[in-house]
């Protein structure tokens, strides 16, 4: 098993917790893990991007090549279509599709979201609303965009709802049940994509 990821967003979004959560899933499936983050302005609203490389044999690299993502996670569109070189022909690009207007000239997300729609094997989900809808709370979108990936991840929904619990077993049981069921709603939305 290998599966190269790209994680993409803004700061605050959450992307170093998203591969927190899939790195404690992929340890407790004993496979080896790569990871690196690259942070733009490093505070909130700067680029941020993680690189995430697992495998059940050696990893030689941290940094994914370009071409070769089996996955890229967009916290946000037009972050997800900054890092559209790096996904493979077969590749699964899967967006927020909600953009943070970060930046005084944020490009037309019409034109964005086009772009992203060209991509073969593609999910855009407006995971801040659904988050606002079913939630009541939109800091759980990255949780929710986890959800979305998990079908194409090659880890269980029980190492990754494991690796949840784990990763917020520090903030009560309330925490970890609100992102249980966020992560949810994302997979429910995504399942039907495989």
């Amino acid at each position: 098993m290998k599966k190269d990821i790209i994680i993409a967003g803004v700061g605050g979004q959450g992307i170093i917790s998203i591969a927190a959560m899939i790195g404690y899933a992929a340890l407790e499936k004993n496979l080896n893990i790569k990871q690196t983050e690259v942070h733009g302005m490093s505070q909130r609203g700067g680029e941020v991007v993680t690189h995430l490389r697992l495998s059940d044999t050696q990893i030689y690299s941290d940094l994914v090549p370009i071409g070769k993502a089996d996955l890229i996670i967009g916290m946000e569109p037009l972050e997800a279509l900054r890092y559209i070189h790096f996904l493979k022909p077969d590749g699964w690009l899967i967006s927020n599709s909600i953009p943070i207007m970060n930046m005084i000239s944020y490009p037309d997300i019409n034109k964005i979201i086009s772009r992203i729609k060209e991509v073969k094997n593609h999910i855009l989900i407006p995971a801040n609303d659904i988050a606002k809808q079913h939630l009541n709370n939109d800091k759980v979108v990255n949780t929710l965009l986890l959800g979305a990936c998990a079908p194409f991840l090659g880890l269980t929904d029980k190492e990754l709802l494991n690796a949840i619990e784990k990763f917020f077993s520090n903030k009560g049981e309330q925490i970890i049940e609100l992102n249980k069921k966020a992560f949810q709603l994302g997979f429910n939305f995504s399942e039907n994509y495989k």
